[in-house]
């Protein structure tokens, strides 16, 4: 049995993108060893296959990174496997060191335009060495993923190398909301707005989406999901006092947070235009609203606003203000026929927009790899 080692630098609990692409290895025959680290917070693990989680020292910040590339270097060097698989820039020095040293092959797998994250935007030095380690690495790489068409023509563009776009769409599921995971205070006639995910971050959209709650009736904003931003939303909740009004749930298993979603009346999508990893972004969260039938309202990006005009499922508001996310809100509150179209369209883009039809491009590359 061949071996494939796909490392990542979270906690692994709630990345599906990975776990979805651990299953794909498994059932092409592969001993998948997943490598993540472990937090204080991070939950319990169990899947069919090996994890193992570094406890980091540093857990954030140029020490984090730097021990923990050192950490999984030797990891990857002294443990058998016949192929490496590498998520995101932070993780592909020492993948690609190995793989040289090794000779095996190598597959990158960018989940976004990483050295245009709004985290490295006003840290020069940071995004300067990101950018190094890209420019070196990217050009020597065979195979290479990345989360749709828009970013995979700008590598190829800047690397002159092929990008294959596999979508983070999810599996297709049936989700039954649960009613105990919701706080009691909750109205059960109140239109519910959902945000939810791991990248709850900066440039989102969720001061915003808090502060439209004001200008709303009988609206209840629900957060399922964990990122840097959340010290500063709940304090802007406590401000304005809106602790009756807008939930914050944590960070919750992938069947909970579908729970969640597919209970709310609408979810958002509004990450501003503020870097082109946004400009260019399609969202897990996008697809998780569209498997819980569960309408959108999103900013006027490029990908996101061609998905849901597709298959009109949403409304595309100009700009992330209080007051466009408020009105779009109150549209869909008021107008039920808009709302029930909407929710039956999510229901017809589900059938086609799952893991299933999209895991085929990932089974290419493992073919063209290792022919069975």
């Amino acid at each position: 049995m061949k071996s494939v080692i796909v490392s990542v630098t979270n906690d692994l609990v709630t990345d599906n993108r990975v776990n979805r692409t651990c299953g794909v290895f498994a059932s092409a025959g592969f001993k998948v060893i997943l490598v993540g680290r472990k937090l204080p917070q991070s939950q319990v693990i169990d899947r069919p296959y090996e994890c193992k989680r570094f406890q980091m020292v540093f857990k954030k910040g140029f020490l984090f990174y730097a021990s923990y590339n050192l950490r999984l270097f030797f990891f990857l060097l002294f443990h058998k496997s016949e192929l490496l698989y590498s998520n995101d820039l932070d993780t592909l020095l020492p993948n690609f060191l190995v793989s040289k040293i090794k000779r095996i092959p190598l597959i990158y797998d960018s989940h976004e335009l990483f050295t245009e994250v709004p985290e490295l935007q006003h840290s020069p030095l940071k995004k300067g060495v990101w950018i190094r380690i890209e420019k070196w690495i990217v050009p020597k790489l065979t195979y290479c993923i990345t989360v749709n068409e828009s970013i995979a023509k700008i590598f190829e563009t800047k690397y002159k190398v092929r990008f294959n776009s596999i979508r983070n769409v999810p599996e297709k599921l049936i989700y039954k909301t649960n009613s105990e995971l919701v706080a009691a205070e909750l109205p059960i006639n109140s239109f519910k707005v959902i945000v939810q995910g791991s990248g709850l971050n900066m440039d989102r959209g969720l001061e915003e989406a808090i502060e439209a709650i004001l200008l709303l009736e009988n609206v209840h904003l629900l957060i399922v999901g964990d990122g840097d931003v959340l010290p500063k939303a709940k304090k802007i909740v406590q401000d304005l006092s809106l602790e009756n009004r807008v939930h914050f749930y944590g960070k919750r298993p992938y069947y909970e947070l579908m729970q969640f979603t597919a209970l709310a009346d609408c979810g958002l999508a509004i990450d501003k235009a503020t870097n082109k990893n946004h400009e260019f972004a399609l969202p897990n969260k996008v697809f998780d609203y569209i498997q819980a039938s569960t309408p959108i309202i999103c900013m006027d990006l490029i990908e996101i606003k061609a998905l849901v005009q597709k298959y009109n499922i949403g409304l595309v508001i100009p700009k992330v203000s209080p007051k466009e996310i408020a009105l779009a809100i109150k549209t869909l509150q008021n107008d039920t026929s808009m709302l029930s179209t909407f929710r039956d369209n999510c229901k017809i883009a589900a059938e086609i927009e799952h893991w299933d039809n999209e895991k085929f491009k990932l089974e290419e590359i493992i073919e063209a790899i290792y022919p069975s």
